[in-house]
Parts: structure tokens; C-alpha cells; sequence
């Protein structure tokens, strides 16, 4: 509605200059002065195209011009083609732009050319002059104002093609930092309740004696108390990130003390510069450690479990090996899960299944070493 209103008063106004014109003796008519203004009328009704069918704008206005060139000729219908010729690089086709480019620039070549060779006055030139100012002039300004508006039209689409990569890349982030805090969760509560849950059944379920039982309660006591300062240090860290510890807390140092929680025999054995790995891969071997020692206590059939770490200049490898017993054929666990994540993420491999009649966790966890 507000563009045909714009149009409507465009027409209006080339009419209405028109008119001005005609009653301050503009106009040099060769006709009767009813044929005065029906050209110009012509060509302000063609600005109402120039919008929705600018070919046939400028078809209707290059006949009115024409028109008017043979019954005046007058200079506001030439005015209003300018505006038509203008819109019609605005608003149409590409191709009709450049067409009308070409055929403007080509005509008043042509014209200078005929001026000079029929005429042989350099005033001839004029004509030519004036017929690049009415039509070349409007038609390279249409052509700058569409290149120009093509130009923001692609930094626009460009701009929302980079906000929607963006709110991708935050989602993203969001679902790897959900899946990290769940692997983070799941590792560092669910592993020392269970432990505690064993322990605790173990103790209600069966006459201990005075030192089993107060074995069970230690080992319930300390993986509380771990499980609870393991906790709170996430808190804080969920609250107010900060940088990484040289060593992460709970790395490969601790092996020691967390096979002694674990409930189990287990036999360790390391080798290598712990000390010497980086702290990313440090805290994801202790947890695929950690889990295997958990899924020992919990689906495996209480003998003897064999832990092998060993760090190299460029990698460090896991191998847990423990009893079969319950544990689940196709290693769809939420740990497993986690594991295997925790893997992926370093670009290592990890693999967990039964092998003969013992259960088997093997990680390759490399790293760029010095």
C-alpha cells in the first residue's frame, strides 16, 4: 500500500510539473494544445508499472517520449522517463538492467555519430548530449543503487547465515558441556555410591565379624568422604570456571589410593612418568580406571582384578582385566558410555568386552609428547 501511495505521487507530481510548464509558455507545440499533455500523461502512467512490470514501463514510456519529441517537444515528459528508466534498473530484472545499459550507451554513440556525419556541425552534438543525459545518466544510476542494494542484501543474508552458525556452534557447546558434566556426574558419584551401596549390603546382609565390618565401614567412610570433596570441587568449578590445574585432582598419581578404596584385590601396575601427561588425558585415564575398578565391584565375581597403565612419550594405555561374571555382553552401560566418549574425545579408541572368562577394558588415549 505505502509503494503504490509513492507511485501515485510521483505520477501526480510529473503531471502537475508538466502542467506548471505548460501555462509559463514551456511548451512549443506544433498541434492543437489538447494533445499537449497526453504524452505526458502516457509516461507518468507508466511510472505506476515501474514496480510490479518494469519492461512494460519502459516500453509505455519510450513511446511517450517519442510522441512527445513529435508534437513539441517539451521537457517534462523526458524528465518523468528519466524516472522511469531509473526504476526500471531498480526494480527489474538484471538482465533488463544491464539491456537498457547497453542500449543507452549504444544509441547516443549512434546519434553523435549521425550528428557528425549528416549535420557536420560540432553544436549537432548537443543532441547527442542531451539524449545520454535523459537516458545513459538515469540508467547507470539505477545500475549503481541495485549493486549497491544487492551488495547489502548479501551482507545481510551473510550476516544471518554467521548468526545461525553461531547459535549452532552455542548449542553444540551446550550439548557437550551437558555430556561432559553427565560423564563428570556419573563418574564421580555414581562410582563412589556404588561402592558405598555394596559395602553397606555386604555388611547388613551377612555376619562379618568385628573386622569385616569394620573394613566395609572404612571403605563406606572413604569413598563418602571422596566422593564428597570431588563434588564440592565441581561445584566450584560449575560456579567459577577457572584454569586447569597443572594436575588434575584425582589423576594418575592417585591410583594408589584408589585402588585401595576400591574393595577389591587388585593388583596395579604403572609405568611410565605420570607426571609427564597432560592433564586432559590425565583425568580420562583415571576415570576409565575408576569406572573399570566400579563395574568390577559391581558385575564382576569378586576375585582378583590386574590394572596396567602405561605411559609412553605419546600416549597412555589402559588394560583392566576382571571376572566376568555379570557384567553386560554388549557394553551398553551408561559408564561404557562415558568411557568411550572420554576416549573419543582425545581421538583414542577404547574397548571393553568379555575375552575367555575375564572381562576386558583396553583405552588408547594418545597425546603430542615433547
Amino acid at each position: 500500500m505505502k509503494g503504490r501511495t509513492v507511485d501515485l505521487v510521483l505520477a501526480g507530481s510529473g503531471l502537475g510539473a508538466g502542467a506548471l510548464m505548460f501555462v509559463t509558455g514551456q511548451y512549443q507545440a506544433r498541434v492543437a494544445p489538447a494533445w499537449l499533455f497526453l504524452p505526458l500523461a502516457v509516461c507518468c502512467g507508466a511510472l505506476l508499472l515501474r514496480r510490479t512490470a518494469p519492461l512494460t514501463s519502459v516500453l509505455v514510456g519510450t513511446a511517450a517520449v517519442a510522441a512527445d519529441i513529435a508534437i513539441g517537444p517539451s521537457l517534462a515528459t523526458p524528465l518523468v522517463y528519466t524516472q522511469v528508466l531509473y526504476d526500471a534498473c531498480v526494480h527489474g530484472r538484471a538482465a533488463l538492467a544491464r539491456a537498457l545499459l547497453a542500449a543507452s550507451v549504444i544509441g547516443s554513440v549512434i546519434t553523435a555519430v549521425a550528428c557528425l556525419v549528416v549535420v557536420r556541425d560540432v553544436r549537432a552534438l548537443g543532441i547527442a548530449v542531451l539524449l545520454a543525459l535523459v537516458t545513459v545518466v538515469p540508467v547507470l544510476t539505477g545500475n549503481h543503487v541495485r549493486h549497491h542494494r544487492d551488495q547489502a542484501a548479501a551482507a545481510r543474508r551473510s550476516a544471518e547465515q554467521v548468526a545461525r552458525l553461531a547459535e549452532a556452534d552455542r548449542a553444540n557447546a551446550v550439548a557437550a558441556e551437558r555430556a561432559g558434566m553427565a560423564r563428570e556426574l556419573h563418574d564421580v558419584i555414581a562410582n563412589h555410591l556404588s561402592a558405598v551401596a555394596i559395602h553397606a549390603t555386604a555388611a547388613l546382609s551377612a555376619d562379618l565379624g568385628p573386622d569385616g565390618t569394620r573394613q566395609a565401614l572404612t571403605v563406606i567412610r572413604e569413598n563418602s568422604v571422596q566422593g564428597l570433596a570431588e563434588m564440592r570441587r565441581m561445584i566450584g568449578f560449575l560456579r567459577e570456571p577457572a584454569a586447569l590445574p597443572e594436575h588434575a585432582p584425582g589423576g594418575l598419581a592417585t591410583l594408589d589410593d584408589l585402588v585401595a578404596r576400591a574393595g577389591l584385590p587388585v593388583s596395579l601396575e604403572v609405568r611410565g612418568a605420570t607426571g609427564d601427561v597432560p592433564v586432559s588425558v590425565d583425568l580420562a585415564a583415571y576415570r576409565i580406571v575408576q569406572e573399570s575398578l566400579t563395574n568390577a565391584l559391581k558385575h564382576g565375581d569378586g576375585g582378583p582384578v590386574t590394572a596396567q597403565v602405561v605411559c609412553t612419550a605419546g600416549a597412555v594405555d589402559i588394560r583392566v582385566c576382571s571376572g566376568l561374571a555379570r557384567h553386560t555382553p554388549n557394553g551398553d552401560g551408561a559408564g561404557l558410555i562415558g568411557m568411550h566418549e572420554r576416549a573419543a574425545l582425545l581421538g583414542g579408541t577404547l574397548t571393553a568386552g568379555p575375552d575367555g572368562d575375564r572381562w576386558v577394558v583396553a583405552a588408547h588415549l594418545p597425546w603430542d609428547g615433547p
